[in-house]
């Protein structure tokens, strides 16, 4: 049994909505799960469950790592914090994978700390699956990882991106894009220029070009590489207007359904939508380019999120997501 390890208490509703998760992700998918955290707390909170009790283990942690506190002295200074832990157990192949809604900076620390990183990987990436109108997810990386990046490692993130949407998404052959202001080669800053000429002359990857954010949702493509800052600004601005504009149509439609759209009630097609633009529907993001597969969750994960995270790590697992970046990279 491969065990998914999951820090019980990281994010704004551990442990009560992490320990819900994890018992539904047990239940539902027959995933064997790790619960790391204040032993007393994560049994006090499994007492309320009915679950199959092979599928589910405690390890005690006591410590844990806060929201506000420093990433990397936080991991280095609290040796025995639950997410720290978490990732101690796939280092030594207890866990297969793990799991954390809590500080991601510290999640980061902790995945390179422990893990390490892929021979031929300079930085790791978050690779975002983003909700788009067609249905057909698309990978953001980095969405917040590296700040600054060089145009070398532009090329590794696209390498990851790409072993990542054909393990994981299954994607046969996936079409991988620079994000940029403008669709020809030589838009862009100096980094984003070089970095186009690196994955024009890389023959092993399906290179598109260039395309500009507002082309983010609709493009036929199927991995946008960016660095970090650019790409957690444009992650946080898609889900600032879904959520805007998602609460522009219920209040229309509060005030008048049927008006609203030319007569038609929209109403279950508005759950439908909203659907798409969850995020909670992957739960979470996995950062690609370390050792190991580290799942990290929106701080504000609830239970189904938490679920659908521990799935999306299992996926990454029986998937073989590791060996195929290693291949990609060789």
């Amino acid at each position: 049994m491969r065990m998914i390890a999951v820090d019980a208490m990281g994010g704004d509703y551990a442990p009560e909505e992490i320990v819900k998760g994890a018992v539904d992700a047990v239940i539902s998918d027959g995933i064997g799960v790790i619960l790391v955290g204040s032993e007393k707390q994560v049994r006090e909170e499994l007492r309320k469950y009915s679950y199959p009790d092979n599928l589910i283990s405690v390890v005690h942690a006591s410590e844990s790592i806060g929201m506000g506190e420093h990433p990397a002295k936080s991991v280095r200074r609290k040796k025995d914090a639950s997410l720290v832990v978490a990732a101690r157990l796939v280092k030594s192949g207890q866990a297969a994978a793990f799991v954390s809604a809590g500080n991601t900076g510290a999640m980061m620390a902790a995945s390179l700390f422990e893990l390490g990183r892929i021979p031929g990987i300079e930085r790791p990436g978050i690779a975002t699956v983003l909700p788009c109108p067609d249905g057909l997810p698309r990978v953001l990386i980095d969405s917040g990882a590296n700040a600054d990046a060089k145009a070398r490692q532009l090329v590794q993130f696209a390498y990851l991106g790409s072993a990542f949407a054909k393990s994981v998404l299954k994607i046969e052959d996936p079409r991988v894009a620079l994000l940029s202001v403008g669709s020809e080669s030589s838009k862009g800053n100096e980094v984003v220029i070089e970095a186009h000429q690196l994955l024009q002359d890389a023959g092993d990857l399906n290179f598109a070009g260039n395309v500009e954010s507002r082309e983010l949702m609709t493009a036929g493509v199927d991995v946008v590489v960016c660095d970090g800052f650019v790409g957690n600004i444009t992650l946080k601005a898609v889900e600032g207007i879904a959520t805007a504009l998602m609460g522009m149509i219920k209040e229309e439609l509060t005030k008048n359904p049927l008006r609203a759209f030319g007569g038609i009630l929209v109403k279950p097609g508005l759950k439908e939508m909203a659907k798409k633009m969850d995020y909670s529907e992957y739960g979470g993001a996995p950062l690609l380019g370390v050792n190991g597969i580290s799942i990290i969750c929106h701080g504000t994960s609830r239970a189904r999120a938490v679920k659908n995270a521990v799935h999306y790590a299992h996926q990454a697992v029986t998937s073989d997501l590791l060996g195929m970046m290693r291949r990609g990279l060789e």
